[in-house]
């Protein structure tokens, strides 16, 4: 045996040292890729993603017309104002020649082209969506909402976006058409990362009194993930706690969205009572959606606080206040997602709407809250309505349930899609060590009569 060991032993050596630099490419490429992906996925909604359907819906002389859907399959995290914008190349030298529902930002370079004049010539298009308003003859269904789309849980009937475009130099022939590549979608700003398109099964569509389908000439489909890292370098939200059994009140950690800055970045914040105000409000950036955020120590545009608010005997009751610190930003078809471990003993909700989300089945510790339309379901930008409030009545279970070491308080918040910055666990505010039940009124002077009796026994 050991023989045999010796004899080949070289041979297996001489393999993987061969084999040494391919296995070690691999593994980063691996290792990469891994990280890549992981970034964009969200353990609270692990199959919510946006789907870009490419439908070619007919020929044409030098291409075809196609439908454009963006649906929106997360269930909390929606597109707001100023709306998406897509953008991809294409795959061969294709024009657009004319768009319903939607418009690209630039024409570009259409001087080859004598007589009819393309939408657009570039080679990479962005395309936004219409404003609402548009004339009946330009809009098709599911356009021209200034590219907001809502999440899939709020708005289900509002949670997709379509257009309709006609591409010319392009193939006429499911063989000759070529798919576009290197697709992009901000909503509004960076964030989504999208795959390649991937050509799929037509789609069918069904006639209104149900005894007809027909079908698209093709299909391609795109999916693109969301990564709050990729979204903005720094956070967008906080959260602080209080309690109706500590007098301290754990306010959002110092600069967790920025710091106080006016010599290297003047204007970062304005004071809420400042003469000079609204000028900065319309000042440069107001048309940019730029943030101008009221001077705080944490200095992010929303804060979450979280205050239990009353203990009962069978029940126990939190208060939740969202305030918007952006002076430049109404925040519409917010929404908050709360984990905690009661929620599966949630009793009532007061002016929110309320869904669970059970993403594993039978654990029920998340919930999706948001307003009530034409209520509170627009949060108005920083000033004195630039909050809005609920209180959550939960129902205790007596094995497991207990205000000690700050069980009370939520595990992780998202405002909007995006993950709020907890305080650090140390110091929330825990249940004083001598609870004022354990000591009755009639017992008080009974103890204090003890106390005196003791140190009289030690002088004597």
């Amino acid at each position: 045996m050991e023989m045999c060991l010796g004899s080949s032993y070289p041979a297996i050596a001489r393999s993987t040292s061969r084999l040494t630099p391919l296995a070690v490419l691999l593994a980063f490429f691996l290792v990469f890729s891994s990280l890549t992906y992981t970034e964009a996925y969200d353990s609270l909604d692990p199959n919510g993603n946006i789907t870009i359907k490419w439908d070619v819906m007919q020929w044409t002389p030098d291409g075809y017309v196609a439908v454009v859907t963006i649906f929106n399959f997360q269930q909390y995290r929606h597109i707001q104002t100023p709306g998406w914008t897509l953008g991809w190349t294409w795959a061969k030298k294709e024009v657009i020649w004319s768009m319903v529902g939607a418009q690209t930002t630039e024409q570009g370079d259409c001087s080859r082209f004598k007589g009819n004049i393309p939408h657009c010539c570039k080679k990479d298009p962005t395309v936004v969506d219409l404003l609402p308003g548009t004339p009946y003859n330009m809009q098709i269904a599911n356009c021209c909402k200034g590219g907001v789309i809502s999440s899939w849980v709020q708005d289900p009937a509002n949670a997709a976006s379509s257009f309709q475009l006609s591409v010319g130099q392009a193939g006429t022939t499911n063989k000759t058409v070529r798919v576009p590549k290197n697709f992009t979608l901000r909503a509004p700003g960076p964030g989504y990362t999208c795959g390649i398109a991937k050509i799929v099964k037509p789609t069918k569509f069904i006639s209104q009194d149900g005894r007809r389908t027909t079908q698209a000439l093709m299909t391609w489909n795109v999916t693109c993930t969301y990564s709050q890292f990729l979204s903005q370098k720094t956070p967008t939200c906080c959260v602080s706690l209080s309690s109706f059994y500590n007098d301290t009140i754990v306010n959002c950690p110092t600069c967790t969205c920025g710091c106080q800055n006016n010599i290297t970045q003047p204007g970062s914040c304005v004071e809420g009572d400042s003469p000079y105000l609204a000028s900065a409000i319309n000042g440069p950036g107001k048309y940019s959606y730029t943030p101008l955020v009221q001077c705080t120590s944490h200095m992010c545009p929303i804060r979450v606080h979280w205050h239990v608010k009353l203990n009962y005997k069978e029940y126990w009751r939190v208060k939740i206040t969202i305030t918007n610190f952006n002076y430049r930003m109404n925040y519409t078809q917010w929404n908050l997602v709360v984990q905690h471990p009661n929620f599966d003993n949630l009793t009532q909700i007061f002016s929110f709407n309320y869904k669970s989300l059970t993403p594993y089945g039978a654990i029920n510790d998340t919930a999706m809250l948001w307003g009530i339309k034409y209520y509170n379901d627009l949060l108005m930008a920083a000033g004195p309505f630039g909050n809005v409030q609920s209180e959550l009545l939960f129902r205790k279970d007596s094995s497991t349930f207990t205000f000690q070491k700050g069980w009370a308080f939520p595990r992780r918040i998202y405002f909007n899609g995006d993950n709020c910055v907890m305080p650090p666990p140390d110091a929330y505010p825990w249940l004083p060590n001598a609870s004022p039940r354990s000591v009755g009124p009639l017992l008080l002077p009974v103890m204090v009569f003890l106390a005196t009796l003791a140190c009289l026994l030690v002088y004597v």
